[in-house]
């Protein structure tokens, strides 16, 4: 169960990080909604790198959990995943002005918590 709550919370990452680069990044920017200038090169970096980082993240994660599950179930992985999760909503609530974004990482915190729960404690 522990793994299988990690695989889904990386790959829930990683394709929430990849549907957030293709509609704010991408999608934006061939649709031309946004005028050039200082703004318009501020909102295409803090969400390219904002999603980018999710897609990176989340398929280290994935990679970590095929490759060594032993090492995700160490509370210091379980930390910086959270302390990820917590990042990426200080970065939604103070930067982005629409919602998806947040229960997005929302989700990914509470597959995070779910794992942490179902980890073996080593005696």
């Amino acid at each position: 169960m522990h793994r299988t709550l990690l695989l889904a919370a990386y790959i829930w990452l990683a394709s929430t990080g990849l549907l957030h680069f293709g509609i704010d990044v991408i999608s934006t920017y061939l649709r031309e909604t946004r005028v050039p200038g200082p703004a318009t090169t501020l909102y295409y970096g803090m969400n390219a790198a904002y999603a980018l980082g999710q897609i990176i993240f989340g398929l280290a994660g994935v990679w970590l959990t095929w490759r060594a599950p032993e090492l995700l179930g160490e509370w210091l992985a379980i930390i910086l995943s959270l302390a990820g999760a917590v990042g990426w909503l200080a970065i939604g609530f103070i930067f982005i002005e629409y919602w998806q974004p947040r229960i997005a990482i929302a989700a990914f915190g509470i597959l995070i918590i779910a794992a942490a729960m179902t980890t073996r404690s080593n005696p």
